[in-house]
């Protein structure tokens, strides 16, 4: 989780002494300003402040939207929220902003996804930075599907066999045929460079999307790159999260984990998100 790109966690605290008395705990961690959510509201971002956003967005990539990523005064981005990442399927499409920077596999459960689900949340986001309002602004699951399909166009029918579900398959070839549009007509206003990264990203088949790495690659991000700082995180270890553990016991490790890791950060104190732990 140590990445420049990740906000980080500073220190861990709790004001109780006592374990019985454990009901929150304090993560300290770097005061960012403001999100890019509110940033895009106040005012049209210049394409070289999107070069470097979705840059950095790409070294950091995880689960995302515009709420999600943190900016600072220098334009500095931190992705600050993990969460989404572990919800089911029917919590995390039910929320509707969400949905508008989901990937279609994902929305509609068509088939197992891999990280390329970031990659379509990555493309949503710069779409919206060049265009000043979400591109995908669908009432529901299936206005969802018809407004992504009206850029993507209707899925070939060598997509449409990789569905796992039958009444997708059967829904999809149901459906009027669109064409796909032409992106650079679509974002008029924006550089070749920058419709080349939309056109890699914003594609129904998860197969046919650039990776983060590939898409750091594209001219788009050539004045910015620097490979040095691109590095990969080690994958994280989920085994105390899927712990059933008593009550008690889940006091004690929270209580525990918060005095250790105060004690190895020091004092610091930046920022301060409380936390309450509902027993």
């Amino acid at each position: 989780m140590k990445h420049e790109n990740v906000i980080g966690l500073l220190d861990v605290f709790t004001a109780e002494i006592l374990l019985d008395q454990l009901r929150d705990f304090y993560l300290v961690m770097p005061f960012m300003g403001t999100d890019l959510g509110k940033l895009m509201k106040m005012e049209r971002l210049s394409e070289d402040r999107v070069q470097f956003l979705v840059y950095q967005m790409l070294k950091g990539l995880k689960d995302l939207k515009p709420g999600n990523l943190a900016i600072n005064p220098d334009c500095e981005l931190k992705i600050l929220d993990f969460g989404l990442a572990r919800q089911a399927v029917s919590e995390m499409t039910g929320y509707v902003v969400t949905r508008w920077y989901r990937a279609p596999e994902v929305i509609l459960n068509w088939m197992h996804y891999t990280q390329t689900v970031d990659i379509w949340s990555a493309g949503c986001i710069m779409a919206e930075m060049l265009l000043g309002k979400p591109l995908f602004k669908g009432n529901d699951h299936l206005d969802q599907l018809r407004e992504i399909m009206k850029i993507t166009g209707t899925p070939t029918p060598d997509f449409v066999v990789k569905l796992q579900s039958q009444d997708a398959r059967n829904y999809i070839r149901s459906l009027s045929k669109v064409p796909k549009k032409d992106l650079h007509f679509v974002f008029s206003k924006a550089s070749s460079n920058a419709v080349c990264v939309l056109e890699k990203m914003l594609l129904l088949d998860p197969e046919c999307r650039v990776s983060a790495s590939e898409a750091l690659e594209l001219p788009f991000f050539s004045e910015f790159r620097d490979v040095e700082e691109e590095t990969e995180a080690l994958p994280y270890d989920q085994t105390l999260d899927n712990a059933d553990l008593p009550l008690d016991q889940w006091k004690r490790k929270r209580r525990g984990s918060a005095l250790l890791l105060h004690n190895l950060l020091g004092q610091q104190r930046i920022f301060l998100l409380e936390y309450e732990i509902m027993f």
